[in-house]
């Protein structure tokens, strides 16, 4: 074969390879994403399931080009480092993170893997992002606005229990998300001139302490922070509201469900729903540190009336008017 021949051949050969070089970067066999969690996997299998349907409306179907990586912490912080440290030993493509613990422990694992916040309160206070228009990083996602909504939720609670004066608020102190929408109400406080009675925990046992401890203060309202130990105990949470016959509002439309008298907060169901976009654009070749942080666009306000009657409490128009959806 002469010289201009073996050339040609060569030219053709690459130009054959190229496309199919091409073609196996587009086209990845089997993506791999690892999910951490605080809750247990009973509380986070509404928020798993969303998460897969979001992925599948997009192509990724598990057991076929997609694999997932589940891993709880069952509220339990101290585990959170080990499991984030374990889905980096197996080199996923994309960490899913549930919260802010599970998020911040994920950062501290991998600076280099993507981690997409299935939702995070305050990622720019808590260290998780630079911006949220520019994150900076390796980690993007959803926020949600708990400890921003923070003053509406005492609004409501005046509004709805007669001559407030003394709040608990319920606090996870493993959960530095917590703390910020504690900020968020005591600057909310400053008008209102209410006492907040801070009251930590974080396993079963310790909130049927702090329930006690409320009863002890006279509390006459509580507000349950935005954490997913308290998510998973929301029935708990709401039957010793009820025993204890103490107004609870919490964070999440689920909380409202499970029985508290009030909710005002974000679908984080949608969130988890929505977080798939973004582990489809990093897959597709995005950088976290490029994607901004998305915000919620709507707040839920729901009211359970089967409650506000077994309290003896009556709504006020004004804030039936602003419900999303009433319990009956």
């Amino acid at each position: 074969m002469n010289r201009r021949r073996k050339l040609l051949v060569a030219l053709g050969a690459g130009a054959l390879a190229a496309p199919l070089r091409i073609f196996a970067q587009q086209k990845k066999q089997s993506v791999v994403v690892g999910v951490l969690r605080y809750g247990d996997r009973p509380g986070s299998q509404v928020y798993i399931d969303a998460f897969k349907q979001g992925l599948q409306e997009l192509g990724y179907i598990e057991g076929k080009n997609l694999a997932l990586e589940l891993r709880f912490a069952d509220g339990k912080a101290e585990r959170l480092a080990g499991l984030a440290e374990d889905l980096v030993r197996l080199k996923v493509d994309v960490i899913l993170t549930g919260d802010t613990p599970s998020a911040l422990a994920a950062q501290r694992a991998t600076r280099v893997i993507p981690i997409v916040m299935g939702t995070a309160s305050d990622p720019v206070g808590s260290g998780l992002v630079a911006s949220l228009a520019r994150p900076g990083g390796n980690i993007t996602g959803l926020s949600n606005m708990s400890s921003d909504i923070g003053p509406m939720r005492l609004e409501m609670l005046i509004a709805v229990v007669p001559k407030l004066s003394r709040v608990a608020v319920l606090l996870n102190p493993s959960n530095p998300a917590t703390r910020t929408e504690l900020k968020s109400l005591e600057a909310a406080n400053r008008r209102a001139k209410l006492t907040l009675l801070a009251l930590e925990a974080e396993t079963p046992e310790q909130i049927e302490r702090a329930f006690a401890a409320m009863v002890k203060q006279h509390a006459q309202g509580v507000v349950m922070t935005n954490d997913p130990v308290f998510g998973q105990q929301r029935q708990q949470i709401a039957q010793l509201a009820l025993k204890y016959r103490i107004p609870c509002l919490g964070p999440l439309p689920a909380s409202a469900d499970a029985g508290l008298l009030l909710s005002y907060g974000q679908n984080i169901v949608e969130s988890y729903r929505r977080a798939p976009t973004y582990v489809d654009r990093i897959i597709r070749g995005a950088k976290p540190a490029d994607l901004p942080v998305e915000q919620p666009t709507k707040i839920e306000l729901v009211i359970n009336m089967k409650t506000a009657r077994a309290l003896g409490i009556t709504i006020p128009q004004s804030i039936l008017l602003r419900a999303d959806r009433v319990i009956e």
